[in-house]
């Protein structure tokens, strides 16, 4: 458990400073993230990937949007649903902040070979939820 914290602290620590620069956290972190991975993601599905409340979900998306790092709008589809895409201005914080971690498990994949990084990828798939394991299964 140590290791992971360890990893986890060194893992975040130079996107903090980053974030820290705009005023935000880790929970807008996650927030571009997830959104530069899924552009137009519904705010119901973000909600379920990051597993917390709309309240908490409103805090951190709230300057989000104001300040220009992604854009929200009605789901043609179903006008009740509002869908969040990141802005020019949020792809390229998300980019700085993927860039960091990035290279951070490139070199430590390369460190530790292929095999390494197949068990180690085991090892993470057994510890997230079994829900969540078939958004990274392989064809």
């Amino acid at each position: 458990m140590e290791l992971l914290f360890f990893a986890y602290r060194d893992f975040t620590t130079e996107c903090d400073a980053i974030l820290a620069s705009y005023g935000f956290g880790r929970a807008h972190h996650r927030v571009v993230y997830f959104v530069g991975r899924n552009p137009d993601i519904s705010v119901t599905a973000l909600l379920e990937i990051l597993r917390i409340t709309k309240q908490s979900l409103s805090r951190v998306l709230g300057p989000l949007v104001r300040e220009g790092f992604v854009t929200t709008r009605q789901d043609p589809a179903d006008g009740r649903r509002r869908l969040l895409t990141l802005t020019a201005k949020g792809r390229s914080l998300e980019g700085r902040l993927s860039a960091t971690q990035r290279a951070r498990i490139a070199k430590a994949y390369r460190s530790a070979g292929g095999v390494a990084v197949e068990g180690y990828r085991e090892v993470l798939m057994g510890i997230i939820d079994e829900a969540d394991r078939r958004r990274f299964e392989r064809p």
